[in-house]
């Protein structure tokens, strides 16, 4: 089981835009700001699940996150034994915590499908895949919560998705249920604070749910994470609506898109919208210590990226 990490509120960073904690020159405060970031990226399972380890190694991460089976297959097949204890044992040589490894959910879920055939597979996958991540000694699963398709309305859309995480919570034992939300493309949900709360709230289990904020989605969606005040006041919403002691992980990802424009498009980091400033300030921000950074940008050096993202911690 990962450590239990300290709610975290908006006081952390200090209540100006001027991100008191890292405005001094004083050097041992600004390693210990790129210390408590644990940087890495989506792994290849190609070949097997410990594989992911082997290169998150390889590109310096300090935290990785990974597919638990094909996701673009509906077929569910069980997971060796002996694969699940390599995966283990890796991870325990080489010091990845559960609460810093991050699966993410088949791209074909859809807990919010009006259409009957389609709910009964994501919900049958999901299942399967938080019981592969318990077998794996994982804690925390991220998902894309679903759409109506346009077939549906938002409210039952909604409390589709919390029925399907309460049934899977139903069939499994610890493992966190970790909501991403999405860039308001189509008739997806999770674009807007609110509904990532209003599927909280359905769900019985507080304890076992929480929420994964991608950088590219957010802006996209048309939060300002760019600019000084767009970035605090987008915590702030956050904290309001949602609750910081949900926030468990982070998909850093720049942005294609301008502000707003609802895409769902990736850039490497420094070359979007977001710019190397904006990320910046997430580096130095103490609020999302201790929880996976995860880049999931174009086919690059990840590595490379890694780096980039520490040196923007002592900037």
């Amino acid at each position: 089981m990962g450590r239990k990490r300290n709610a975290r509120t908006s006081l952390d960073v200090g209540s100006n835009d001027n991100l008191d904690l890292n405005s001094c020159d004083d050097s041992s405060k600004k390693l210990k700001v790129s210390q408590s970031k644990f940087v890495g990226a989506h792994c290849s399972i190609a070949g097997g699940v410990s594989n992911a380890v082997t290169e998150a190694v390889s590109l310096g991460a300090k935290a990785f996150a990974l597919f638990v089976r094909n996701g673009r297959s509906w077929k569910l097949s069980p997971l060796a034994e002996e694969e699940a204890n390599k995966f283990k044992n890796a991870c325990k040589e080489h010091g990845f915590p559960p609460h810093l490894i991050l699966p993410h959910g088949s791209y074909l879920l859809n807990c919010g499908s009006t259409n009957p055939e389609t709910l009964q597979k994501s919900r049958d996958t999901l299942i399967h895949e938080l019981q592969r991540c318990e077998s794996l000694g994982l804690t925390l699963y991220n998902f894309h919560p679903g759409s109506a398709c346009g077939e549906g309305s938002l409210e039952k859309c909604i409390e589709s998705i919390a029925e399907s995480i309460d049934l899977a919570h139903s069939k499994t034992n610890f493992i966190k249920t970790v909501i991403e939300n999405m860039s308001c493309q189509g008739s997806t949900v999770g674009g807007k604070l609110e509904e990532l709360k209003a599927i909280i709230d359905k769900v019985k289990d507080k304890s076992r749910v929480g929420v994964c904020i991608d950088t590219c989605h957010a802006f996209a969606a048309g939060f300002d994470v760019a600019s000084e005040k767009g970035y605090k006041d987008f915590w702030e919403k956050f904290d309001t609506v949602v609750g910081r002691e949900y926030l468990c992980a982070m998909h850093f990802n720049d942005s294609k898109g301008k502000l707003g424009c609802h895409l769902d498009r990736h850039e490497n980091i420094g070359k979007g919208f977001i710019s190397k400033t904006g990320f910046a300030r997430f580096m130095k921000d103490s609020r999302l210590n201790d929880i996976p950074l995860i880049l999931e940008t174009p086919p690059n050096d990840y590595s490379s990226e890694i780096k980039l993202l520490y040196s923007l911690a002592k900037t």
